[in-house]
């Protein structure tokens, strides 16, 4: 077997490393301590927030949307193939050096999906982004860490808990939807987003592009269609 190459490291905002790794024609981000984060031959649950996102919005003909993590930018490529030419992407990264990485090593991986013209990058923490909006955004997807309960960035405790939910729900356009990834299924992640006025739905799905194997979770939590706000 072909052992992993170090391509680049990077530090994230709580001071652990990333670190970047090739073997063969695969990827993956670890962070301190070898925990994946991602590998390039798993992208279908980061794909599938994407796609159950965009078929709760099916009635929407120009959504934004706000995409919290780069990544791999599976996510990103999945959106694109299912959104017209007038929605509008914004993407929060908050490691600089994973922009950076896309195109001085992934190129492969990502084609040309940043010079989409739909396509906004910003190197910010999308917490901020969320706090800052007000009734912006069609869809919230998050894919920052692995998952509600299961964190390696402490920091980002503050978009799964209550306060977090509810500041979602106000950069939420009236029925508009946040989605969250995660590695594993949260039941007291379910009841969080329904106190905090979602409808909500846990979907498992596949880890990669075959059925069977590892699965995720990703949640679609609809925002109230008009009225209250948190």
């Amino acid at each position: 077997m072909l052992p992993w190459v170090l391509l680049a490291t990077a530090k994230a905002p709580d001071g652990d490393t990333l670190r970047l790794l090739r073997r063969g024609d695969e990827f993956s981000i670890r962070v301190t301590g070898g925990n994946g984060l991602m590998s390039s031959r798993l992208s279908g649950s980061e794909e599938a927030l994407a796609t159950l996102s965009i078929a709760a919005l099916r009635d929407r003909a120009a959504p934004h949307l706000l995409i919290g993590g780069l990544g791999m930018g599976f996510t990103l490529r999945a959106a694109q193939r299912g959104l017209g030419p007038g929605a509008r992407l914004t993407v929060a990264e908050i490691v600089p050096e994973l922009a950076g990485w896309a195109s001085e090593f992934m190129g492969e991986v990502f084609g040309d999906c940043l010079e989409d013209p739909r396509v906004d990058l910003k190197i910010a923490d999308v917490a901020a982004l969320i706090r800052k909006a007000e009734g912006l955004y069609d869809a919230i997807l998050l894919d920052v860490d692995n998952g509600p309960d299961g964190l390696t960035r402490p920091g980002n405790d503050a978009l799964y808990h209550e306060a977090g939910l509810k500041a979602a729900r106000r950069a939420l356009r009236p029925g508009g939807v946040l989605a969250v990834w995660s590695a594993t299924a949260e039941p007291a992640f379910t009841a969080r987003l329904k106190r905090t006025g979602f409808d909500t739905e846990a979907k498992s799905v596949p880890a990669g592009k075959s059925r069977r194997g590892t699965k995720h979770t990703v949640w679609i939590a609809r925002a109230p269609a008009k009225g209250a706000r948190a």
